[in-house]
């Protein structure tokens, strides 16, 4: 369909859209610039990672184009647990680990939404706030009745467990039904009228919009985007060193850089529309590169990407950082570091051992694999013999040892 409110015909565009639960309905709201609109994010974790971007960038739009965004934090879903996606239960958090990851996830927030008490100004919630004064009984009675267990079964977080006869424990059996309060709750404080996610949360966003017709909220509505994979299959964000951080302090702005950096061909134009705020034409134009010229286009996505996220400074930093280490065959002192005890070097350190140390790879058994590949380097020379060892005859000049996975990778490893 052709949409009329410039929400709509941006995610639309920009291919953000994969359900929409009534899109005339939404957009007549949309361009009425009436939407209040929310994504949930719990704290199972103390950074979010780039699979949460593509709901942060739908909230980003929303009120880009006039409508108020709400940022959810889970509180107190993420004392219970999602099983969407999984084929196990999640850990169970302690309370104070769940608000310690709740504290540093927010900051994440302020990069990309404008708070504040206007009538567009982002307000980021917590669920806990209600839901941990919920009383059993009283769910059962007002909430629970509402919902019935054989339409329950039928959604893919429990069906697909049940099928592949993984444990469900009962308590994220209930998770559907907090999350469908959730959308009760936040339409009665906030005017919320619209929940985004993504489309493995549609039949946990359909139930809200259901339980709030049963309970007389105003008319909700559902908006999921796709979940991403690569052009080769690999789910989006995830790595052969595990998932792609937002926070700098668990994956540095360099290593961010390269990640984007790395987007193979085929996903440019995608990520470039998806995970930026560039112009659509310039986009295309970028697009239309062909060839090696493509790695120009990476190269923006790159800084664009870091930039929204780290802050331009931080992006030309990383962008500087890997021009000097790939195209001039430098050492640069921006590159990730991690500092050693330099005793470890002085009695000798293990080049298997440095190599999961620094977490380029993540077992001893990885390393080896690489070293048969040819895969590992230290200060730029290939390891041969797996017993090698680190010593400080291996520092350079600038009192520093380069490990490299590949041409893409590297790691400072520094004695103090």
């Amino acid at each position: 369909m052709t949409y009329k409110s410039d929400f709509l015909r941006e995610l639309d565009a920009r291919g953000y859209i994969h359900q929409i639960s009534d899109a005339e309905g939404l957009d007549r709201l949309a361009s009425q610039n009436q939407v209040v609109a929310y994504v949930g994010y719990d704290c199972t974790a103390p950074s979010l990672h780039v699979g949460h971007l593509l709901s942060i960038m739908m909230l980003h739009w929303l009120q880009k184009t006039g409508n108020k965004p709400v940022a959810l934090m889970g509180g107190g879903t993420t004392r219970v647990g999602d099983p969407s996606g999984r084929d196990e239960t999640r850990k169970i958090l302690s309370y104070e680990e769940i608000d310690s990851n709740k504290e540093k996830i927010r900051t994440t927030f302020d990069k990309f939404l404008r708070f504040g008490k206007g009538k567009t100004d982002a307000v980021m919630a917590d669920n806990a706030e209600w839901l941990t004064k919920l009383n059993y009984i009283e769910m059962l009675r007002d909430i629970g009745r509402h919902f019935s267990v054989n339409r329950m079964l039928t959604m893919d977080s429990v069906k697909l467990r049940i099928e592949r006869e993984h444990e469900l424990s009962f308590i994220e059996f209930n998770y559907m039904i907090l999350q469908s309060y959730d959308y009760v709750e936040l339409a009665r404080r906030y005017g919320c009228n619209l929940q985004m996610g993504g489309s493995d949360q549609w039949g946990n966003i359909v139930n809200g919009i259901d339980l709030g017709r049963r309970m007389g909220t105003q008319q909700l509505y559902a908006l999921t985007c796709p979940l991403l994979t690569t052009s080769s299959g690999s789910k989006m964000g995830k790595t052969a060193a595990g998932a792609v951080w937002l926070n700098a302090d668990m994956l540095s702005p360099y290593d961010y850089w390269q990640f984007w950096r790395n987007t193979e061909d085929g996903d440019v134009e995608r990520f470039l529309k998806l995970f930026t705020t560039l112009p659509l034409p310039e986009i295309a134009k970028l697009a239309a590169l062909k060839g090696s010229e493509i790695n120009e286009a990476k190269k923006v996505l790159a800084n664009e990407a870091t930039a929204l996220m780290h802050g331009r400074a931080a992006a030309e930093k990383a962008a500087e950082t890997a021009r000097m280490t790939f195209e001039e065959g430098g050492l640069s002192q921006s590159l990730p570091t991690v500092e050693i005890k330099r005793a470890e070097i002085e009695k000798g350190l293990g080049v298997l051992a440095a190599f999961v140390q620094t977490g380029l790879v993540v077992s001893t058994s990885e390393a080896r694999r690489q070293i048969k590949g040819g895969g590992l380097k230290v200060n730029d020379v290939s390891v041969a013999d797996e017993k090698m060892t680190l010593s400080p005859k291996s520092l350079t000049p600038e009192g520093v040892i380069k490990l490299s996975l590949g041409k893409k990778k590297h790691v400072l490893l520094k004695p103090t």
